[in-house]
């Protein structure tokens, strides 16, 4: 839940508050859970939506900084090595926040939640396939960014 309103908000703060009050909204709503979709999903929808109404109601997005990076392993590598991994990181996060909503979206979904694409277009109130198009249209753009 944390990655997707992270994903949305790109502010950890912001991020963990959107989370809050999805899972508030969600506890008050959990007899309106009709089970057409999956729980994961339909906790995820509300995320999104809570996420979203974040931005409205800021008026603005806001850039990531290095720290949202995160930890990384030790597996040997020295500090230029990890910084590099750090770098490309926050190059790849600056390169999918350019794309397009349902584009970022169904990508960050797919890769950093492993949702189907029948959840993900649930999820970007679009079918299956416009899911599906959305993704691939999303990662062949971030393909021509990286080469360019």
């Amino acid at each position: 839940m944390f990655r997707v309103a992270l994903g949305v908000l790109r502010d950890e703060d912001q991020a963990a508050d959107a989370v809050q009050e999805a899972l508030i909204k969600a506890f008050r709503g959990l007899e309106r859970f009709r089970g057409d979709a999956r729980f994961r999903t339909w906790l995820l929808s509300i995320v999104l939506n809570e996420a979203r109404g974040e931005l409205r109601r800021r008026g603005r997005r806001r850039e990531s900084d290095l720290e949202s990076v995160g930890p990384i392993a030790e597996d040997g590598r020295g500090v230029d090595d990890d910084m590099a991994v750090r770098e490309e990181a926050e190059h790849a996060r600056r390169m999918v926040a350019t794309l397009p909503e349902k584009q970022r979206l169904a990508v960050t979904l797919r890769i950093d939640e492993g949702l189907s694409f029948r959840e993900i277009g649930e999820l970007i109130d679009s079918s299956e396939g416009a899911a599906r198009v959305n993704y691939h249209h999303g990662i062949r753009r971030l393909r021509e960014k990286m080469c360019s």
